[in-house]
């Protein structure tokens, strides 16, 4: 009866090393015997509970303004603007490419998506073509054919 005793002790305590061993982060994955290096002694940090930023980031946002910065040093030496027409076509640029970036964040289906930024486009180009002279739209037009080809070359490949 007494063996019986010490077997069952025995068994019960090496059952408990192994779970006392496991809260600690020695589950056999730990680098040194804490976890996932955190620098508790829990699995993953356990008092904070915050998410792995690493692993959950997304790629920054280029801002508007970047965007509608780069846009603005092509098209001002390529059309010869003055300030009061770079100043009005950065700002409809501008609207625009927000307007952009809420379409493609909607919930809508992807054809819906499409036809809604080429609408968009459109009125971008009808807008911007208000501040321009006859010979600055005809460079203009001109830009916009050549990114567009630009553009169906790169798909093709």
């Amino acid at each position: 009866m007494k063996t019986i005793q010490i077997l069952f002790v025995l068994a019960l305590m090496l059952l408990s090393i192994d779970t006392v061993s496991a809260q600690y982060g020695n589950n056999g994955y730990g680098n040194n015997g804490y976890g996932n290096n955190s620098g508790g002694y829990g699995g993953n940090g356990r008092m904070s509970q915050i998410p792995q930023a690493s692993s959950q980031e997304k790629p920054k946002e280029i801002p508007v303004e970047v965007t509608v910065g780069k846009i603005m040093e092509k098209i001002k030496t390529e059309l010869n603007l003055d300030a009061l027409q770079e100043i009005a076509i950065s700002n409809v640029l501008k609207e625009s490419l927000r307007s952009q970036g809420i379409l493609i964040k909607a919930e809508t289906p992807q054809e819906q998506k499409i036809e809604e930024i080429k609408a968009l486009s459109e009125t971008t180009d009808r807008k911007i073509n208000e501040f321009l002279n006859e010979d600055q739209k005809a460079k203009y037009k001109a830009l916009n054919e050549e990114n567009l080809s630009k553009k169906k070359s790169k798909r093709n490949r």
